[in-house]
């Protein structure tokens, strides 16, 4: 035994798990596995855990009345071609883009916002 804590993933509430964790799984050319109640998209990266919340109510973006609590970015080489894939899938490009010159932000189909991004985060630590 130790005292060793180890970072496993993030959960991110929904109206749908699976729902969320099948739009992850196909931007990320990954696999979802689950029920509507907890599922888990894993793909090129890691995974993301999916559970399912009553009365689920998505974030205001950039700032509102529900106020956004976290958001999800991934690494990309090309925002154009990834913007079509992620907008074939079922995501919203937001109106308002505050680093367009090398990440674009949208709403997935839980309204959550998530971002492509040409910074990979390890770059940036």
């Amino acid at each position: 035994m130790s005292d060793r804590i180890k970072f496993s993933g993030v959960t991110v509430n929904a109206p749908d798990a699976l729902a969320l964790a099948n739009f992850y799984a196909e931007i990320t050319r990954g696999v979802a596995k689950g029920d509507e109640h907890w599922a888990i998209s894993t793909g090129d990266g890691g995974s993301i855990g999916f559970q399912q919340v009553a009365d689920f109510r998505p974030p205001d973006w950039p700032e509102g009345e529900i106020p956004m609590q976290m958001h999800l970015d991934f690494y990309v080489d090309d925002l154009e071609a990834t913007e079509r894939r992620a907008l074939a899938a079922g995501a919203t490009r937001f109106t308002y883009q505050p680093n367009s010159d090398h990440c674009f932000v949208y709403a997935d189909p839980a309204g959550h916002p998530f971002c492509l991004s040409t910074w990979d985060a390890p770059e940036l630590a």
